[in-house]
């Protein structure tokens, strides 16, 4: 693809909780990580490896302790909370385990939350937006539904619509198929495969599931703060 372009570049990251102190505990040991457009990728790991950690650093809800991260080529350690929230906005798309929808809202307000958040009323083509993406994830003529009405994985589709509404370079995804059955795991995980190949956003997924993280063309393994294999299939 020519139009491949690196999203995230982590260099050197570290964390570490309680500097200085008998508690202190280095989390991150120096992270060295390159992500590009179009890549679909698996971030695994036993539990206490610090993948939630590097997760939350990544989607700029948390600082690193040293050393820098790279969005769209932009360094972002030194950043002001606002300019971090408005990066963040701009350019990431979250899916986690639990997909926080507000149950009384329509499934159309829910994913069109980032921009109200954003801009206020969302305009005419931001609602065709949404209702194309819900149609994309298999919802087409939800909208009108409150999210409370939905099963689990019908929930957890409008949160990959949601998070793609703001048009993310970056999507991650935290245990998304976690609270999901092992049928509705894998036609989640299957959106996330088409959603890559149409959108070519770059896709990161945090999974305990072997299955899931084998069907990624990239797998990261963590363990103890730091990597430990990182291999692409063909």
């Amino acid at each position: 693809m020519s139009d491949v372009h690196e999203v995230l570049r982590l260099k050197g990251l570290r964390k570490v909780y309680n500097p200085g102190t008998p508690q202190e505990q280095e989390v991150l040991r120096g992270i060295d990580m390159c992500v590009s457009s179009g890549e679909l990728t698996a971030l695994i790991g036993p539990s206490g490896s610090g993948k939630s950690t590097l997760l939350n650093i990544i989607g700029l809800l948390d600082s690193p302790s040293a050393g820098e991260l790279y969005l769209m080529g932009r360094a972002t350690r030194t950043l002001d909370d606002e300019t971090r929230t408005r990066l963040r906005n701009e350019t990431i798309g979250f899916v986690f385990q639990f997909h926080h929808l507000i149950s009384a809202f329509s499934v159309l307000d829910n994913v069109l939350m980032p921009l109200m958040i954003r801009c206020g009323k969302p305009g005419a083509e931001d609602v065709q937006l949404a209702e194309r993406l819900l149609a994309q994830v298999g919802l087409e003529g939800f909208g009108c539904k409150r999210a409370g009405q939905l099963s689990g994985g019908q929930q957890q589709r409008v949160a990959i619509a949601r998070a793609l509404v703001t048009r993310p370079a970056l999507l991650l995804a935290d245990e998304p198929t976690g609270n999901l059955d092992t049928r509705t795991a894998e036609q989640v995980f299957e959106l996330f495969r088409e959603i890559n190949r149409e959108f070519g956003c770059a896709v990161l997924v945090v999974t305990h599931d072997p299955r899931l993280s084998g069907s990624c063309r990239r797998s990261i393994e963590l363990v103890d703060g730091s990597i430990v294999r990182d291999t692409q299939t063909a």
